[in-house]
């Protein structure tokens, strides 16, 4: 049993650097850098981060720039994602504030939303086994010896570099993944775990999907990366590669799908949605976890002043070995709840860690929730914020679900 000293507070006037020495005390020694190592990523977690972001969100433009690797000015994405993924913004609220957008824009940045909806929907339906390959075997090209991300290609180097900074446009994923998979042949959830690793966004609902979309395992056609696609999006990386003359991925990669497997049901069927309505009462405690840490968290919502307590999982994150920069991403988080509300951090197996108490908590759509849920047994359970609540329906591509939405 563990109990940790409270992050400092950015809303309080720390600095980062306080943050970021907090997280190498204390979770140094489960970072895939080491103490010693770890350091902020590109986008400042926290509250009053995510709220000033939404307030800025404009998306006009949205549709014909968001596929814009460089230069960096001209980029469309919202970088939103970090604070969608742990529950600072719900994805209601970024889609109202959209309302007032262009309409091509808006409707192109709300079919992103739901996308993000749909893998959630994907991920609460059949749980661990999206870290399979759910209808085809990878492609399996011969004939690639190098490294699946190259350093000498000024293309991989430059947006591996973004990548180590936690965070990259759609349009990059798909190239990193399609890369690693498509042209190289390495095995997808090696590279899935490695994107995972560092994105500030990461979530295995979100970035597993992308991953089975690019390379074709989930879907029925294959997303190819050649010279094409960086000479459309980022004309100077080609332009100062110094394989420019002898470009590796000069043509297109071979598309062929793989072999079909047999995956799980993706057919018409009822979706786990958790709770529609507050079930039980009389916590003394919110359990919080990574899903849902907004100060509109329902079951943090409803008692503004309940104390909560955060547990980080020993157990998963010395399997994980995550970078430094997303667990500074999370302790901003929580020094900004630990400065509104009385907040108790541990360091631990979070079933261990929270025996034995009154807790308070937020349905969230991921297997590692029920299953801790179960052992925990929170006496109040609340409503996870859905954007469109799941029923029964097809989860066998984003367009069959979508119909029905």
């Amino acid at each position: 049993m563990s109990e940790l000293p409270p992050p400092p507070s950015i809303a309080d006037g720390a600095a980062t650097d306080d943050v970021v020495a907090w997280v190498a005390e204390h979770l140094g020694d489960l970072t895939r850098e080491g103490a010693d190592g770890v350091t902020a990523g590109a986008i400042r977690g926290g509250q009053s981060a995510a709220d000033t972001a939404l307030a800025g969100l404009d998306i006009t433009g949205y549709a014909r720039d968001r596929s814009t690797v460089l230069p960096v000015n001209r980029r469309g994405a919202s970088r939103m994602s970090p604070y969608i993924r742990h529950g600072l913004l719900t994805l209601r609220e970024v889609w109202d504030a959209v309302a007032d957008a262009p309409s091509r824009d808006r409707s192109r940045y709300r079919d992103e939303l739901m996308w993000q909806e749909y893998a959630r929907h994907l991920y609460a339906r059949v749980g661990t086994e999206l870290g399979q390959s759910l209808r085809r075997e990878q492609p399996r090209p011969q004939g690639w010896t190098a490294q699946p991300w190259p350093e000498e290609m000024n293309c991989m180097s430059s947006v591996v570099g973004e990548l180590h900074d936690g965070w990259l446009v759609n349009q990059t994923r798909m190239w990193l993944a399609s890369q690693w998979a498509v042209r190289a042949g390495a095995t997808w959830r090696d590279g899935e775990d490695e994107m995972f690793a560092h994105l500030l966004d990461g979530s295995r609902a979100a970035n597993r999907l992308g991953w089975q979309w690019t390379v074709g395992t989930g879907s029925g056609k294959v997303y190819g990366f050649s010279r094409w696609q960086v000479n459309k999006r980022a004309p100077s990386l080609c332009r100062n590669c110094a394989l420019n003359d002898a470009c590796p991925i000069e043509n297109w990669p071979d598309d062929d799908l793989g072999p079909a497997v047999d995956g799980p049901d993706l057919n018409k069927a009822p979706i786990p949605a958790g709770p529609a309505h507050v079930e039980g009462q009389g916590a003394e405690q919110v359990w919080i976890t990574a899903e849902s840490l907004g100060t509109a968290d329902p079951a943090l919502a409803a008692q503004p002043d309940r104390p909560a307590v955060f547990v980080f999982d020993e157990p998963l994150l010395r399997k994980l070995r995550l970078s430094g920069k997303r667990l500074v991403f999370l302790a901003e988080t929580l020094g900004e709840i630990a400065s509104t509300r009385p907040l108790e951090v541990r360091r631990g197996r979070v079933a261990d860690e929270l025996s034995e108490r009154a807790l308070a908590t937020t349905w969230a759509p991921v297997p590692g929730f029920s299953r801790i849920a179960d052992a925990v047994a929170p006496v109040e359970l609340h409503p996870w914020p859905w954007l469109v609540r799941p029923t029964t329906s097809s989860v066998r591509s984003f367009s069959a679900w979508r119909r029905s939405h």
